[in-house]
């Protein structure tokens, strides 16, 4: 009776045991070994193993499309507009932001109809709040100086003494500037960024005035203002730093404006076909790398101080050889005078347990560093297939221009799986335009290996290359590195890619903006 028992009992066991031992075999967490540094017993950095954990394909392509979106929009023009966005950390949290608005002109703008479309990345250091405060601010800046430009000739003149002129006029009356020429809107989105940056570092000094009695200047007094509510909400953007790119679209021009401050990098990919119908991609780069690296800042930064700091003014590519871009928001450390830095750290940082890092020891004729943006000014055909990708630097120091450009060409022409690095140039061809001017001391080898072509967003798309793209295994250990120690082996990355097409075109699926999407108008 009792053997008789034991077989079903036994089979049963088998049953139940043997898919135990398959789950727990193949749910294992997986590990990887890496060289890390770290600070040993007598305080100096050192290599040692850590062990990570592997993070699961599934797991990557979650992180990769984690911060993603993307969306699309038709125009009376038929022009169908469609944007994609994402976002890697390695720092935690993420440094990087970004901002886009949509902004119909008003009906009396006698260039309308017609959009101004505007997409900005910026890339954050030393805290994400500078990049965060611009992600809100940035595009407001610049429709306001864009908007007090254009209605600012609105009103003519009137009155006696210009009626006599009139009359009396002997030689043909001259033309009216128009004030939307692209120098004029170049100049206009330059004075935004440079006005921002000034309200920007200049407001922890109008709350510590704000503050200060007649008594307390009288016996130089400084006040505490650490809990004062606007302390920190002040200080820690001015003193942390970002880089912004911004592409300025107006359709009604067909013009397109590019500024940037910083290391960022904004590249675009423009079709064009032969007499025997063969197409090929033409990789136009539409900004400088902005570091101490690039010739054109080097002499810059070196004009605007005295000639016995023309050696130590740039270092090893970064300025005063601390900081990499030549040109951010904020990073006050680099604008203050030192007593001015001294006075706001005691003022409303030590009191918060967060004082301020003396500037550099080669600091003597501040500022060295300016956000007043390069602006440059392209005609684009709105009809034809164009793209254009902003990118943080994250992005650059893993590809070339010419890798993103034939890498979204891919993209949109729907191939799919993986692809090796040697075939891509025959299945979607690139052509040189302007050149990239690099601002980082990189040595990228992408000529060996493979592409990955899976993803739905085209912006997650290029940062899974720029991470791996074929190299599964290299990918996921890479993805799975923790901050802060995955900023040694990356950076923040940020991407949005911006194109555009017929929308007669029968494949074209478009997506018409409410009036929530269309913002205020111009």
């Amino acid at each position: 009776m009792l053997r008789r028992a034991w077989k079903p009992l036994a089979a049963t066991t088998v049953l139940i045991g043997t898919p135990s031992y398959l789950y727990y075999t193949f749910t294992k967490q997986q590990t990887f070994d890496l060289a890390v540094k770290v600070r040993g017993a007598d305080g100096k950095p050192v290599m040692a193993n850590r062990t990570f954990s592997l993070l699961t394909t599934n797991a990557v392509k979650d992180r990769l499309i984690e911060n993603a979106s993307s969306d699309s929009f038709s125009r009376p023009d038929s022009t169908v507009w469609r944007y994609a966005t994402a976002s890697v950390a390695a720092n935690d949290p993420l440094e990087d932001a970004h901002a886009d608005a949509i902004i119909a002109r008003d009906p009396s703008d006698p260039s309308a109809p017609g959009d101004w479309l505007f997409f900005t990345v910026m890339d954050g250091h030393g805290g994400p709040h500078t990049s965060r405060l611009l992600s809100k601010t940035l595009i407001n800046a610049v429709v306001l100086e864009l908007s007090s430009l254009i209605h600012s000739s609105d009103v003519p003149k009137s009155g006696l003494l210009e009626k006599l002129k009139l009359i009396f006029r002997t030689s043909s009356p001259k033309s009216r500037e128009d004030p939307q020429n692209p120098e004029k809107i170049s100049l206009a989105i330059r004075n935004a960024f440079t006005k921002l940056d000034q309200e920007l570092i200049n407001a922890p000094l109008s709350v510590l005035a704000a503050n200060l009695d007649a008594e307390s200047i009288k016996k130089n007094i400084l006040p505490d203002l650490s809990k004062h509510p606007l302390a920190l909400q002040t200080m820690l953007p001015a003193v942390s730093g970002s880089c912004a790119l911004m592409a300025v679209f107006d359709t009604a021009h067909r013009h397109l404006y590019v500024a940037c401050s910083g290391d960022s990098r904004a590249v675009a990919g423009i079709w064009e076909e032969n007499e025997q119908g063969q197409g090929s991609w033409r990789v136009e780069v539409l900004s400088e790398d902005q570091t101490g690296r690039n010739p054109n800042e080097l002499k810059r930064i070196q004009s605007e101080h005295p000639p016995d700091e023309a050696g130590s003014v740039i270092r090893a590519g970064r300025v005063l050889g601390g900081l990499e871009p030549s040109r951010a928001f904020g990073d006050a450390r680099y604008k203050w005078p030192r007593d001015v830095q001294d006075v706001l750290n005691r003022a409303f940082l030590v009191g918060n347990d967060q004082p301020l890092r003396p500037p550099p020891s080669s600091f003597k004729t501040p500022p060295y560093v300016t956000a007043t943006p390069v602006v440059t000014h392209r005609d684009f055909d709105f009809g034809s297939s164009h793209f254009v990708v902003l990118a943080t630097d994250g992005l650059w120091d893993k590809l070339s221009s010419e890798d993103v450009v034939a890498l979204v060409g891919g993209h949109l022409k729907g191939l799919k799986g993986v692809v090796s690095k040697t075939a891509l140039p025959g299945l979607v061809p690139t052509t040189s335009g302007a050149p990239t001017v690099e601002g980082k001391d990189k040595k990228r080898n992408n000529s060996t290996g493979s592409w990955s072509f899976e993803d739905e967003n085209v912006s997650s798309h290029l940062i899974r290359n720029a991470f791996g793209g074929g190299d599964a295994e290299g990918l996921r250990k890479l993805m799975s590195i923790p901050a802060p120690i995955a900023r040694s082996y990356r950076d923040d990355t940020t991407v949005t890619v911006i194109w555009w097409e017929d929308g007669q075109e029968g494949n074209a699926k478009t997506v018409t903006f409410s009036s929530d999407n269309i913002k205020a108008k111009l």
